[in-house]
């Protein structure tokens, strides 16, 4: 292929390297010039075009992309067409992808020109993931590159999506003193929710004591009626001789491996009783974060069993986040004192509820007081620490209504985005020395300070390391603090969602405080703020 400037009256049957936007003309990159296109050209005053000339042989860029993404098998993906010399393949179903890198590798090396990029090895997906893209990289490539590349990709598997099948599985988890019945409780529900992510069920669950006879039986009596058996010990396996392998081999099982380096997750047990797998989860497998268990768990609901050398080959990559909440920290730090608590009100949105004539509901006034400045009142009366007010809509009204009240006030430009844009603009205000962030909804009432400092009182207990959140007959509200430990995720938060998803995932205890009806009281429409007792303002 030659690539470079032509004279327009020469270029018919070339390839088109660049846009041409010329009045009326619009003629995209990679077109191939007809004399109808030349004609144009000519009548526009252009006098030359960069081109690329196929040599003989050559494919465009399309035929080029589509032949390639052809040679892979497709089971379970789904191929786009080719569109400006790339093919982007998606996952028709919930399941890992699995890649062979060195296959990979190989097809990048026939030639630049050839390009293929893919998720990682062993990542789930769901349906509609895109899991790859071919990309070829100039306009025309020569044909036995293509066809090279294609023989590659026939002969190899190059990447697949595996199917998650549903298994349906046991849980037997030891009984010791020290260990909570909260904390088995919410182990079952973590597992749970893991496994349903691949349609497979929990179906039953055993507590049993901490003896290698006990486990031992009831892997005995669940092996018949479960495809999965997952074991938690009230205590962490520290050799292969201890408890959970023990019971794995008592009931007449092999034990194929005993810890993995992946961290969170080293304490893992891999076994089997017959055909039935039997996993001895890591302690950190309690809590919902990624940990060495997701990646052994997703290979077995996918058909895979991992082997030693699978395992042991995982250490790259296997150093994870930190779990805060682990008894043994990855290296003691100094004590130190925990950073104050400031609140973060969330004055911006366009209270859209309210309608075209219902006026701006934190304008709206209780006792002669503005919403607004009642609830930043509240905030200050708790005397916890600043007060961080985030203003976008009517914004100039807002801060009018608050006067000269000692707070500091965060414009938020960008509120017609969301709520996540008022977070990030509250979190950027705070002291860097912050522990914690109380998110505060601007529009509810019955927030009192003695509130307030409750819930800081409680997240001062838990050592700051807590998401402490406000509830209403045990069902979730406001406000909630949130800790140090979160603000990264929080950051990161775009268009209309709040710190929901953070709080779930965050691997940090949720500890609620019961405020009452107040923390689900928030008002949103006229017929609401006359209920509460306010008067509506312009």
């Amino acid at each position: 292929m030659r690539f470079g400037s032509l004279s327009v009256s020469a270029a018919e049957g070339t390839v088109l390297a660049h846009a041409v936007k010329i009045g009326d003309l619009r003629l995209p990159k990679g077109h191939v010039l007809t004399s109808a296109d030349i004609a144009a050209l000519v009548q526009a005053g252009t006098d030359e075009v960069i081109v690329a000339q196929p040599d003989r042989g050559d494919l465009l860029e399309d035929e080029a992309a589509a032949r390639i993404a052809a040679a892979i098998a497709p089971d379970h993906l789904r191929f786009s067409a080719a569109a400006t010399g790339r093919v982007n393949i998606y996952s028709r179903v919930h399941g890992l992808f699995v890649a062979t890198r060195d296959t990979v590798d190989r097809l990048n090396r026939i030639d630049p020109a050839i390009t293929l990029a893919c998720l990682a090895d062993h990542v789930p997906v769901q349906p509609g993931d895109m899991v790859a893209t071919i990309k070829i990289i100039p306009l025309a490539v020569a044909g036995s590159l293509v066809a090279k590349a294609e023989t590659l990709l026939r002969q190899h598997t190059t990447f697949e999506v595996k199917p998650f099948a549903p298994r349906d599985a046991a849980l037997i988890a030891t009984e010791l003193p020290s260990l909570k019945r909260q904390v088995m409780d919410k182990t079952h529900a973590v597992l749970a929710a893991r496994l349903r992510q691949s349609a497979s069920r929990l179906t039953t669950e055993r507590r049993v004591a901490h003896t290698e006879d006990a486990v031992a039986a009831a892997i005995g009596d669940l092996k018949a009626d479960h495809d999965l058996i997952v074991v938690f010990g009230a205590s962490a396996v520290a050799d292969s001789d201890d408890v959970i392998p023990a019971a794995i081999r008592l009931a007449g099982g092999t034990v194929d491996h005993v810890g993995m380096p992946v961290d969170p997750g080293n304490l893992i047990v891999l076994g089997r009783v017959g055909t039935v797998p039997v996993v001895g989860a890591p302690g950190c497998a309690r809590s919902p974060r990624e940990n060495g268990f997701d990646w052994v768990l997703d290979r077995i609901l996918a058909g895979e069993w991992p082997s030693p050398h699978d395992i042991t080959g995982l250490g790259v990559g296997g150093l994870l986040k930190e779990i805060p909440t682990r008894p043994q920290p990855r290296e003691p730090v100094a004590s130190k004192a925990l950073g104050p608590v400031e609140t973060v009100v969330l004055a911006a949105g366009r209270a859209s509820r309210m309608g075209p004539e219902g006026g701006h509901k934190l304008l709206a006034t209780f006792g002669g007081v503005p919403l607004i400045r009642r609830t930043v009142v509240s905030a200050l009366a708790a005397d916890i620490g600043r007060v961080i007010v985030v203003t976008g809509h009517r914004e100039a009204e807002i801060r009018a209504a608050l006067g000269d009240l000692p707070v500091t006030l965060v414009s938020n430009p960008d509120y017609m985005s969301g709520m996540a844009s008022s977070l990030t603009s509250g979190l950027s205000a705070l002291d860097q020395g912050a522990g914690g962030m109380l998110v505060m909804l601007a529009d509810m009432p019955g927030i009192t300070a003695g509130d307030l400092r409750r819930l800081v009182d409680t997240f001062t207990a838990e050592g700051g390391r807590a998401v402490i959140r406000a509830t209403a007959d045990g069902q979730r509200g406001n406000p909630v603090i949130l800790p140090r430990q979160t603000f990264a995720a929080i950051s990161q938060l775009v268009g209309d969602v709040g710190a929901r998803h953070i709080v779930e995932r965050c691997g940090l205890p949720v500890v609620d405080v019961e405020l009452g009806a107040a923390a689900r009281l928030d008002l949103d429409t006229p017929e609401q703020i006359i209920a509460a007792g306010g008067i509506l303002e312009e």
